[in-house]
């Protein structure tokens, strides 16, 4: 095998392939970045058995073939190379990179005893890649973390025809999403649920590549997702199990109070309070009369209070929230004020949206509910 790419290309490729490789693999081979090359185009993958990454490019290719190397190595050379074109050149158990005066050779890796790479299912359906990544950015806040509860790790995607709905919960929190995309036909149909880590990070890399198409399907039924855009591809396993059983009845149908905090006030305003909260302890939010105060710290502790300027429609509520888990819902608003809707029962989960303005109504494109912590006394 013999080809040539420009310093640039060769190192921006690698690196997004490298990106999926195990930090501990399971053999050693899972560690190894294949490398297929013929009729002026050259493609690099990475596979673990449960998510794949491939970009495929074209080449100035002299000879065809295919090796496996060390995926890392092969990313950290390749970003530290001059900026020249590079020649790789593979001879028996060796693969040899020039660029310059720079030569490195790199030992390969037995290429027959990697696994088939799982091949991308048909095209469901195609999305703006830029409001993709920030749907799945806004919904993957609530993801679970805790890997002994897999189905809690996963956004769930939901698809109807031109509607797409992601969500995503770790039982305290919620988020949901809604946005519209090109199916691949009028009355698709589909429930999947996806692994978070890795549809956060597919849909990033890819954002900026224009239109990006979504792939569920696979020989196994509907056992994979492939996320695709500019010659580059990733797939991933889907979780199995069943997740949240009718979760649009977690969100309250009623609303008591409603208000309206500019969020980078009420962010920094949190912020701040949050510092004297101890592990678990709640910041108290009391609405009432043109304003909310918040509170954290109790008794003999530390203690902290601020007022804030808020618009508040309903009688007057206090509640608690985990002030993480309130940030992390504020921050994904991506808007100049929050829209919180509280029942009548403090304890009740309250519903953040974004509005553009203090008299604006919510669109209902993105729902954040939070579960709130029962305030002492």
């Amino acid at each position: 095998m013999k080809f040539r790419l420009d310093r640039d290309v060769l190192a921006d490729a690698v690196a997004w392939t490298a990106r999926t490789l195990p930090n501990r693999p399971t053999v050693p081979v899972l560690a190894g970045l294949r490398i297929d090359a013929s009729d002026g185009q050259v493609s690099f993958s990475s596979f673990d058995y449960e998510v794949s990454g491939r970009v495929s490019l074209d080449a100035d290719v002299a000879d065809g073939g295919t090796v496996l190397v060390s995926g890392r190595l092969l990313a950290d050379i390749a970003k530290s190379l001059p900026n020249k074109p590079v020649d790789l050149h593979s001879d028996g158990s060796k693969v040899t990179i020039t660029c310059g005066s720079a030569r490195f050779t790199l030992l390969t890796l037995p290429v027959e005893e990697y696994p088939e790479l799982p091949e991308l299912p048909a095209a469901s359906g195609t999305i703006e890649g830029t409001a993709f990544a920030e749907a799945v950015a806004q919904v993957a806040v609530a993801a679970g973390k805790d890997d002994m509860l897999p189905t809690l790790t996963g956004i769930r995607i939901e698809i109807e025809g031109e509607k797409v709905t992601l969500a995503a919960t770790d039982r305290y929190r919620m988020a949901v999403r809604e946005l519209t995309w090109q199916p691949g036909r009028p009355d698709l149909s589909a429930i999947a649920l996806v692994p978070a880590r890795t549809l956060v990070d597919a849909a990033k890399t890819l954002a900026s590549s224009g239109q990006v198409t979504v792939a569920l399907g696979g020989d196994s039924g509907d056992s994979l997702i492939g996320v695709a855009a500019g010659g580059r591809h990733t797939t991933s396993r889907l979780i199995d199990g069943e997740w949240v059983p009718n979760y649009r009845r977690i969100f309250p149908t009623e609303t008591a109070t409603v208000a309206r905090v500019e969020i980078s006030t009420l962010i920094e305003s949190v912020k701040r309070v949050a510092l004297v909260a101890e592990r678990n302890t709640p910041v108290r939010l009391s609405f009432d009369e043109g304003q909310v105060v918040l509170e954290a710290g109790s008794g003999e502790d530390a203690q902290a209070s601020e007022a804030l300027q808020a618009e508040v429609d309903g009688p007057a509520i206090a509640t608690g929230f985990n002030p993480t888990y309130l940030l992390d819902g504020l921050q994904a608003l991506g808007t100049t004020f929050a829209h919180l809707s509280f029942t009548e029962t403090p304890m009740k989960p309250v519903v953040i949206q974004g509005v553009d303005s203090a008299e604006s109504e919510p669109d209902g494109g993105y729902r954040y509910l939070a579960m709130p912590i029962r305030l002492s006394g």
